[in-house]
């Protein structure tokens, strides 16, 4: 059983930053990859962005202000969020597993909203 926390969501003005974390434990093993989809109401979850061995992916609309690190010290991954904008507002999920596209194991969730 793998238990994902996630924090760091909140209210935010557009052009502000946030920074999502994400702690995972439990029967990890061997974790190879993480990441972070979000979905809005009425749209299909998708994949923001990935880490699996020191290499990442993003998707197009948040290249460029957001960046995905991740502490294998810590089995924590971390996405900061800059530029924010209203269309990122979303409920973000934390995702681990052998792939990022197929993870095994989420998060509970954490809103971000962007709104003046």
């Amino acid at each position: 059983q793998v238990q994902l926390v996630e924090s760091g969501g909140g209210l935010v003005q557009p052009g502000g930053s946030l920074r999502l974390s994400c702690a995972a434990s439990g029967s990890i093993g061997s974790i190879v990859a993480m990441g972070w989809y979000r979905q809005a109401p009425g749209k299909q979850r998708e994949l923001v962005a990935g880490i699996s061995d020191g290499t990442t992916k993003y998707a197009d609309s948040v290249k460029g202000r957001f960046t995905i690190s991740r502490d294998n010290a810590k089995n924590t991954v971390y996405l900061q969020m800059n530029s924010l904008k209203p269309e990122d507002t979303s409920v973000y999920y934390c995702c681990l597993g052998n792939n990022y596209y197929y993870p095994r194991s989420w998060g509970q969730g954490t809103q971000v909203t962007v709104s003046s």
